[in-house]
This record gives structure tokens, C-alpha cells and sequence, in this order.
């Protein structure tokens, strides 16, 4: 069984882990965007007017998830390890 300080650590090292992620992925498709998107236009046989709003589909929604499943539970342990 996890202790609170275990559990706080591993939810942290999540929450570094996941926004390094968004971050990366953020700075990828801003610096990169004309050349993935025809790339994943071709790979997916999409049109590259619709791949930007999916982009940013994809970075808000992982932003939300993150937030709410890694960032918010580990705030709350750290209160409750005070």
C-alpha cells in the first residue's frame, strides 16, 4: 500500500512527466506546423485546413485531462501532507 508521501511523489513526477509532454508537443507544432501537417495530411488522407483546429483539439484537451488528473490531485495531496 502507498503512503500519502509515495503516492504525492509518483503524482508529482506525473504531473512534471505530462506537462514536459505538452509543452514539447506545444513548441513541436508551433516551430513545425507547415511540415507535420502535410505530413499527417498525406498519412491520414486529410485535408490540412482541418488538421490545425485538431492540433488545438488535441493540446486543450490534454492540457484539461492533465490538469484534472495529475495537477489538481497532486495540490491536494501536498495540502493534506501538511
Amino acid at each position: 500500500m502507498f503512503t500519502i508521501a509515495q503516492l504525492t511523489e509518483f503524482v508529482g513526477w506525473a504531473t512534471v512527466i505530462n506537462v514536459a509532454y505538452l509543452a514539447l508537443a506545444s513548441l513541436i507544432l508551433i516551430m513545425m506546423k507547415g511540415s507535420i501537417s502535410v505530413m499527417h495530411s498525406k498519412l491520414f488522407d486529410l485535408d490540412e485546413k482541418k488538421i490545425a483546429p485538431m492540433y488545438f483539439s488535441f493540446i486543450s484537451n490534454y492540457k484539461v485531462v492533465t490538469m484534472a488528473f495529475f495537477a489538481a490531485p497532486y495540490i491536494a495531496l501536498k495540502i493534506m501532507g501538511n
